[in-house]
């Protein structure tokens, strides 16, 4: 099994995702092929400004748009130095970590 497809596996134990959103850099008509041919899977990802055959559908790229706030949240985490560099050994601890700095943040917007 190769890097990608055992991470996969290893990721999506349950249930497979339908779609994966990316960014420019995910813009391969192989990989749409072998995501879908695999997994069942459909890549969204904005094309690439140089391609000459637009595939992808202006209606599935509104996802794209929303992911900004998944990726603001990240970059607000790592303003706490103990959720970046995982000092907690234990799982809880660090979930307990993970919380703590989300309520933090929650707070910090209210």
């Amino acid at each position: 099994m190769c890097g990608a497809k055992k991470l996969m596996h290893f990721r999506f134990t349950r249930a497979w995702p339908e779609r994966m959103i990316g960014d420019t850099a995910y813009d391969s008509d192989p990989l749409d092929r072998q995501l879908w041919r695999e997994h069942r899977i459909r890549m969204i990802a904005p094309n690439r400004p140089n391609r000459l055959n637009l595939t992808q559908d202006r209606r599935e790229l509104r996802r794209y748009c929303r992911r900004w706030k998944i990726e603001r949240l990240f970059a607000w985490l790592h303003n706490f130095r103990r959720l970046v560099t995982r000092w907690e050994f234990y799982e809880a601890n660090f979930l307990g970590m993970l919380q703590l700095g989300c309520l933090i943040i929650l707070l910090r917007n209210l």
